[in-house]
């Protein structure tokens, strides 16, 4: 991943600097930072046999905020890494208390929510809004645990455009699907660790068609986050056998009531005429409300 070399480089730049039994400590993150990513500082320091305070001094010295900083970037690095199996595994290390268990999840969707509010660029933003109303044909792809955000997009924007393609497996192959792209088009690609390989492809696909790209996703140490003309990062950070989607659908919402904005009256003609249809062949149980 792209992420990984950067902070192994950082540590090897300032190898030389560090004390022996910080080295101690740089030489078990390189050869196992799949499991320093989910020790503890005393922990780390225990199975190398150095000091927790010199488990924090060794990320003060790498220019982290302390150890759970490192902590954080290592977490990174190998999530899309870990197995279905693994993942249980930390969801019964980190969820213990069972009379907890519903506080702390939904908390922790909160945290992702929150963290996503202070760290989305609204000029990205904008620029993915532009992009939408400018795109002659838009195609929108999310796979396996991203599809029902592909297809909640792709709901909405139906409404809104006439131009809107979800793709999906089945019988017709996605590149299929993707056979007349060009580069009038859109593609807005949803894709959540672990990471679909198929979804990295079409992102290589959209760049060979000169096709422009936004994605949808959860750091810009993704794989398909540098490639995009735009990214959208939503935080999902949950260590369980699911993915934390709360906060990309809360911005996806937030996309889609821009993009409306945009379109305001279209929207107010388009859903008057659908109302009457709904209306017409009793799609919904209707009220009078103006008799209530």
């Amino acid at each position: 991943m792209e992420g990984y070399p950067k902070l192994i480089k950082h540590i090897n730049n300032n190898y030389s600097e560090l004390s022996k039994s910080q080295k101690l400590i740089a030489d078990f993150i390189i050869e196992n930072y799949d499991q320093a990513a989910f020790m503890t500082a005393a922990k780390l320091g225990k199975s190398i046999n150095v000091s927790e305070s010199t488990v924090v001094r060794f990320s003060d010295r790498l220019g982290y905020q302390g150890y759970r900083d490192l902590q954080n970037d290592l977490q990174e690095l190998v999530k899309n890494k870990l197995t279905t199996v693994q993942r249980i595994h930390l969801q019964e290390h980190n969820y213990k208390n069972k009379e907890n268990l519903l506080t702390e999840i939904m908390e922790k969707d909160m945290d992702n929510i929150k963290k996503t509010i202070n760290e989305i660029n609204f000029s990205d933003f904008q620029q993915a809004v532009k992009l939408v109303l400018e795109a002659k044909t838009m195609y929108i792809i999310g796979l396996r645990s991203s599809s029902f955000l592909a297809g909640y997009l792709g709901f909405y924007f139906n409404f809104l455009f006439d131009n809107v393609n979800v793709i999906n497996t089945g019988p017709n192959d996605i590149f299929e699907q993707l056979l007349n792209v060009s580069s009038n088009d859109l593609i807005i690609i949803i894709t959540y660790p672990r990471y679909s390989k198929r979804t990295i492809d079409v992102l290589k696909y959209a760049k060979e068609k000169n096709t422009s790209i936004i994605t949808i996703t959860d750091s810009f140490s993704s794989p398909v986050a540098s490639e995009a003309d735009v990214s959208l990062i939503a935080n999902s950070e949950m260590f369980s056998f699911v993915d934390s989607l709360v906060a990309p659908m809360s911005l996806i919402n937030s996309f889609i009531i821009a993009v409306g904005n945009e379109k305001k009256d279209n929207l107010n003609r388009y859903f008057e005429n659908l109302e009457k249809v709904w209306k017409t062949y009793n799609i919904y149980d209707y009220y009078d409300y103006y008799d209530l």
